[in-house]
């Protein structure tokens, strides 16, 4: 009657085990380490770099515990801060030779203390939010004087479509800064021009003017103050929903993107312990732009250093560090860009598929159709330095606003350039101005409270537990120690923040489980007072308590989805707790108790009493 089949007690010793091992690693702390990760989109980190980064420790004469490599950036764990300080020197003079251009971040770090075998099982500690633990702040200024200037030369570009839509003959377009300088050979004809303009493109003010080296007409055009102030506004806006798109996707958990002032944005990464990783999210800055190649014949003597790169085109590098000189003239920017997904070309090689919006899809159409057999390159900017992804020749027309990139590059690097591409193009460069972990903001007096408070609320509850219900009570703070373990082990294995809110959820959680166990312990009380047999009393009691169990935590459990579904920053991770603690809690303060009292009492078959407290009974 009370004894368990053997796939229920095989149940009940997985569940310990596997919560065990996977709270364990909260115990061991952190210890000093160093990071060594991407700095930018086209440069990726192997499992060759353990090699060479143990072989610079071992040139240095430094001992790191040790050195891994875990599929975006390589950690080497050392005993102390000295020898961590020491070995970030060494390993950042390895990896960026030139300080002014680096292509890796070398930053510091703190990683579990977890010994080998738990961290061989991926059993690593659950976070600490930014009330408890803090996490990383980033103070991030945005260039608004490279934003001013991409919106002119994008301008620039409109002028000459524009221009000659209406068949006004000019002698070139030429962009200084923020303003826009159109020549002309006669006044009448600039005239027109004005009229035409004024009306197309009302984010300039012209005035007339003269070239002094040629005597052409010219109409220059500047930015009024109020589009200025328009395009600076925009930008911060535009990068703020860029950095929200980005965080989320790779799943920082509750970040916190403010703006600052006029041209400054704070980023704030709460239970972030991954710090290099956290610089790696908020410093690619990718920003898409396609451009026309120039093969002419200067161009092409440029290459070879028989001659100067011509006027009003720039030199930059492929992936192969192969040269290609392209026009200044922006074609497109990430603005255009709704989508971008990894996949294979027709060659089954790894491949970015991109979608235009349709103003983009026009323009890429009209491109194509005029240019065919001619080069266009794809340039992916980041933190100000411009690299050609791409530069296929145009085979013919591409309409429908569907582009891809090909060519030399694996599918990892397909999926990351996507996800900077998919996450949106920033409208203007920005820098971290300001790094720093950002300590507790309770203090570690509030921190210890919130700790304290469930180790005195759980030596309470066991106490009076054990004093009213005897045995029992220990069967029932014994499921209640399982259901913190299995709750702890849960967090840790999803790899979630806990945060105060998160706590009060525990203390919640604890209060349910107990308060089950309190339902169960009564209705066996029930039936011995009406003098059932023992073994009958604890049969009959758990399976009629857990009618009531399952009815109670059901309802509390919907309300915790409602939180869940419809909450948000800290209410949204009490619920996620809370939740996960009302599963746990159903589990250890039935199925495991249940247990526990199987093992001590099924095999009576003469039990005439169990322990479990004051029975009143009635009398006659």
């Amino acid at each position: 009657m009370n004894r368990y089949s053997w796939w229920k007690n095989l149940i009940i010793g997985v569940a310990l085990v596997v919560g065990l091992i996977y709270t364990l690693p909260n115990f061991f702390g952190e210890a000093p380490a160093v990071q060594i990760s991407s700095g930018k989109a086209t440069v990726k980190l192997n499992a060759d770099a353990v090699a060479k980064v143990e072989a610079m420790l071992k040139s240095g004469g430094i001992k790191a515990d040790f050195v891994e490599f875990d599929g975006n950036s390589v950690r080497a764990r050392f005993k102390d801060t000295d020898t961590q300080l020491k070995a970030r020197d060494t390993i950042a003079q390895a990896f960026n030779p030139d300080p002014a251009d680096p292509h890796y971040i070398v930053a510091l770090n703190l990683v579990a203390r977890s010994p080998q075998w738990l961290r061989s099982l991926h059993a690593n500690p659950m976070f600490l939010g930014l009330d408890l633990r803090g996490g990383v702040h980033f103070l991030m200024q945005v260039d608004m004087k490279a934003a001013l200037t991409q919106k002119t030369e994008s301008l620039s570009g409109d002028i000459r479509t524009l221009l000659r839509d209406k068949d006004i003959r000019h002698s070139g377009v030429r962009r200084d800064d923020q303003t826009i300088t159109v020549r002309f050979r006669d006044a009448a004809t600039s005239k027109a021009a004005r009229t035409v303009l004024q009306d197309g493109v009302g984010d300039l003010v012209w005035t007339d003017g003269t070239d002094a080296s040629t005597g052409d007409v010219t109409l220059i055009g500047a930015l009024t103050p109020k589009s200025a102030s328009s395009i600076q506004e925009q930008a911060v806006k535009q990068n703020i929903t860029t950095l929200h798109n980005r965080i989320n996707e790779l799943g920082v958990s509750e970040p916190v993107i403010q703006q600052q002032g006029l041209d400054r944005v704070v980023v704030q990464l709460p239970g972030v312990q991954d710090t290099a990783k956290a610089k790696d999210i908020i410093g690619r800055t990718a920003t898409l732009e396609v451009r026309m190649v120039d093969d002419s014949t200067e161009a092409q003597a440029a290459l070879t250093g028989a001659g100067i790169v011509p006027f009003g085109t720039e030199r930059y590098l492929d992936r192969d560090g192969q040269p290609i000189i392209v026009k200044r003239q922006v074609v497109l920017t990430g603005d255009n860009l709704t989508d971008a997904q990894p996949g294979f070309d027709e060659n089954q090689e790894a491949a970015v598929h991109l979608t235009l919006d349709a103003r983009g899809a026009r323009i890429f159409r009209d491109v194509t159709r005029e240019s065919v057999g001619k080069r266009m390159a794809i340039l992916l900017f980041e933190k100000g330095k411009g690299e050609v992804v791409t530069a296929p020749v145009i085979r013919g027309e591409i309409s429908g606003g569907r582009v891809q990139i090909s060519g030399h590059m694996s599918s990892a690097e397909a999926a990351d350039t996507s996800l900077l591409l998919r996450a949106g193009s920033l409208a203007a460069p920005m820098e971290i101005i300001e790094e720093r972990t950002v300590g507790p903001s309770l203090g570690a007096e509030n921190i210890a409270q919130g700790f304290n408070s469930l180790i005195y609320g759980f030596v309470a509850v066991a106490v009076f537990m054990i004093v009213y219900y005897r045995l029992f009570g220990v069967f029932s703070t014994v499921a209640l120690a399982v259901n913190l373990l299995l709750l702890v082990a849960l967090l840790s294995m999803l790899q979630a923040t806990l945060t105060l809110p998160g706590i009060a959820a525990i203390a919640l959680a604890l209060g349910m489980a107990i308060d089950s166990n309190v339902l169960i312990n009564e209705r066996v009380r029930e039936e011995l007072r009406n003098g059932s047999a023992p073994q009958t009393a604890i049969a009959v009691g758990y399976e009629s308590a857990w009618a009531t169990i399952l009815d109670s935590n059901v309802t509390t459990l919907i309300a915790g989805m409602a939180l869940l579904a419809f909450g948000s920053g800290p209410v949204k991770g009490f619920a996620v707790v809370h939740c996960l603690g009302i599963l746990t809690s159903m589990f250890s303060a039935v199925f495991f108790s249940r247990g526990l009292v199987n093992l001590w009492y099924g095999g009576k078959k003469k039990l005439k009493n169990v322990s479990i407290g004051q029975v009143w009974k009635a009398e006659g």
